[in-house]
């Protein structure tokens, strides 16, 4: 080899070196809603269920070598908690649908993934989460509301009515831009290849189910909510998934039918053709907790404690329906995202 051809070779090795370690800009999902994106399925039921051979194949990627993985191509926050997707992210030590949709998604991009997980139990569309261009609802539904606050405090004000309107919409934008303000502080092994907001997942729903007016008014209130996501975002068509109600399985009936309905009706919205998917959890339902339920959970505390750990509006507290709701929510993105499912 000549002398000058070497030099060509040792200049280019910087550059060949520089092309390897570039790194795809982070893959950023925002999971949002209530209890249920919270997640109430127990991790001592996920133990108890590793033990069982009828089950413990479903667990056995959440585990190596008798320890539940860390993923280091997944970082999460959720609130105060932060760091490697995990079994979990939720407080007692329980799981929701981030753990398995954030390993799809860790196991089909091949660059780094992070989800910001922002959900609090007990909140409504019509009411907390309403975004902006929702506005207030009409004037005479907020004297009542006022008149009726008045009964038990007289000093109240139609500020402190209007007040909680929106507040969780603001405190899950709050959290989203202060992790992506600067990443590095939150997830040190972050390496400056910046990040693209890729999906928005919604599960929530029981406040609004409850309450006629919050159900009649569902669809448009959703409407006007992923409008807004997606103008805050900065993203027109930004991927938007909704899980759809799925409580008491394919039998529900009453409210829960109704409410599915108007939860279903966004994808009427011609904008929406395409870009926006509505998954069914009533398929993924727990027959063998419902039954363990349904016969007497305190009377039966060994049967329940192998199948579910709360009730059925949070989804009997079971993580074989939470795993798989995390991965029918993951399959559902990768579909609007125009992503071929690996192994399909």
């Amino acid at each position: 080899m000549s002398r000058a051809l070497a030099a060509i070779l040792i200049l280019c090795l910087p550059i060949v070196a520089f092309a390897q370690e570039k790194r795809p800009p982070v893959k950023v999902f925002i999971l949002a809603g209530q209890s249920n994106m919270e997640g109430k399925a127990k991790v001592s039921v996920i133990e108890n269920q590793l033990k069982e051979p009828a089950t413990s194949a479903l667990y056995k990627h959440l585990q190596k070598e008798g320890k539940w993985i860390e993923r280091d191509d997944v970082w999460i926050r959720y609130h105060d908690l932060k760091g490697k997707l995990t079994v979990g992210y939720h407080k007692p030590k329980s799981i929701g649908p981030e753990l398995e949709f954030g390993i799809r998604m860790g196991d089909h991009y091949p660059g780094q993934v992070l989800l910001i997980k922002s959900a609090w139990g007990g909140r409504s569309l019509y009411r907390d989460f309403r975004s902006p261009s929702a506005g207030f609802p009409p004037q005479e539904v907020l004297a009542k509301m006022l008149t009726d606050v008045q009964k038990k405090n007289p000093k109240a004000t139609m500020d402190n009515i209007k007040a909680p309107f929106g507040a969780s919409y603001r405190a899950m934008f709050d959290e989203i831009n202060s992790t992506l303000k600067d990443i590095k502080a939150n997830f040190p092994d972050y390496a400056d290849q910046g990040y693209e907001i890729a999906g928005f997942v919604w599960f929530q729903g029981w406040n609004d189910m409850i309450n006629a007016t919050a159900t009649s008014e569902y669809a448009v209130n959703m409407a006007h909510f992923i409008r807004d996501v997606r103008k805050d975002l900065k993203s027109p068509k930004l991927p938007f998934v909704i899980g759809e109600m799925g409580v008491d399985g394919k039998n529900a009936s009453g409210g829960v039918k109704k409410f599915k309905a108007a939860q279903a009706a966004v994808l009427e919205v011609p904008e929406f053709k395409g870009n926006v998917a509505v998954v069914k959890t009533d398929v993924l339902w727990d027959l063998e907790a419902e039954a363990v339920f349904k016969k007497g959970w305190r009377e039966n505390i060994d049967a329940w404690n192998k199948v579910g750990s709360d009730f059925p509006y949070h989804y009997l507290g079971s993580p074989k329906t939470m795993l798989r709701i995390g991965g029918a929510f993951a399959d559902a993105m990768l579909e609007l995202c125009g992503e071929k499912k690996k192994g399909k």
